[in-house]
């Protein structure tokens, strides 16, 4: 029985996945193998010597702490792509509210005073201050081309916008899914200074915290309108409000409130609620738990942040995996021990990922604990595990 302990309310859809004669799932629950978790902060959390994968159901892993879990040989999965069209229909709106001025002209309408004659006056006075542009013509800058970012960009094209997009490292598949029409920019500077919107759909990570800060909002038409439906701290919010007061850009719309923001007259700040439709909550759960079984019941690994993907077709039904740095030799010398136990091998599969390896090995007959005991002694081996018949 695999036990799977959940720190945050996951769609039932996505909690169906786990049949109920293999698996315990509870938000309280000893000796987990798995967790799924939405937003909970697991920093700092104790982690449970049985875990062997952590799933999250939604795309960004901020709140789980990733080179921990790397040393441990423990896989994070995410579900990427799973909430695109939410946020995509998010992004649109964006540019709408960016471009029609309508969250200032409904505050003013929800405030006028006065009988039905005297508002209709004020209004017919009063509705010039917020006139606004089509978004024909306008040119979409996406930084970031990744399931989000294609459909924002195929979107716009099919608004009639002039799109241009940049992302070094596209994949092959996002690149099919992109309209031909979406025009390439040099770096991210060349996009800026040609875009009337900029949409930032990147991870928040090292390279990208601060990507649009003070010298490249400077480069904005003096029209421009940014957009950040992705994480908070990808854009300097000091920096926004500067560039705003100094004329460099028109309107900030973002997912992200805080202090600095929240009620500057030409910031639009959402709730965070770029996932929050029920349809992407139900997409995220149901893909990271099926995720999260097939790693538990097969050793595969398909969207994890932190080590390759390995998928391999059961041969039979005693599977090994191994965890370990990517170093030299170790598959000889995991190779090693199960020869000198008389192991035969019918099926093998290593790949790795940065400073990350992994290893599936299908084995004619079981294997021992003595034996598991053997190669998680080796030097580098980070988690090892015999994995039954399904």
């Amino acid at each position: 029985m695999y036990k799977i302990l959940t720190l945050n309310n996951i769609s039932i859809l996505g909690l169906e996945r786990f049949p109920r004669d293999r698996y315990e799932i509870a938000s309280e629950i000893q000796h987990p193998d798995a967790i799924l978790v939405r937003s909970f902060k697991m920093h700092g959390m104790e982690i449970p010597s049985t875990l062997k994968a952590i799933g999250r159901a939604g795309a960004g892993v901020n709140n789980i702490p990733v080179e921990e879990m790397s040393k441990c040989g423990i896989p994070v999965f995410n579900a990427p792509g799973a909430n695109a069209n939410a946020v995509k229909e998010l992004v649109v709106a964006g540019l709408l509210l960016g471009a029609r001025n309508l969250c200032p002209a409904w505050d003013f309408a929800r405030n006028l005073i006065g009988d039905d004659a005297t508002i209709s006056k004020k209004t017919e006075d009063g509705k010039k201050q917020f006139a606004g542009f089509e978004l024909p013509g306008r040119t979409l800058g996406v930084i970031g081309l990744g399931a989000i970012g294609v459909r924002v960009a195929n979107v716009a094209v099919d608004l009639g916008m002039n799109v241009i997009g940049y992302d070094p490292l596209i994949t092959v598949q996002r690149a099919w899914q992109l309209s031909a029409r979406v025009k390439q920019a040099l770096s991210i500077d060349d996009l800026i200074g040609q875009s009337d919107f900029v949409t930032v759909h990147v991870p928040l990570n090292n390279h990208t915290r601060g990507l649009l800060n003070a010298n490249r909002l400077r480069l904005m038409k003096s029209h421009g309108v940014v957009l950040n439906f992705a994480r908070e701290g990808i854009v300097d919010d000091d920096a926004i409000c500067a560039a705003i007061r100094d004329g460099h850009l028109w309107a900030y719309i973002c997912d992200f409130p805080s202090n600095t923001l929240k009620n500057h007259e030409r910031i639009i700040t959402l709730p965070h609620l770029g996932a929050s439709t029920a349809e992407a909550e139900d997409n995220c759960a149901i893909m990271v738990a099926d995720q999260v079984r097939d790693y538990l019941e097969n050793g595969n690994i398909t969207n994890s942040v932190n080590f390759p993907e390995v998928v391999m077709p059961r041969s039979q039904g005693f599977r090994l995996g191994v965890a370990n740095a990517n170093v030299p030799n170790m598959v000889a010398q995991i190779s090693a021990v199960l020869g000198r136990v008389e192991l035969n091998i019918l099926d093998m599969v290593n790949k790795s990922r940065g400073d990350l390896a992994y290893t599936l090995v299908d084995l004619e007959t079981p294997i021992s604990q003595s034996v598991l005991t053997e190669i998680s002694a080796i030097a580098g081996v980070l988690s090892v595990r015999a994995i039954s018949t399904p």
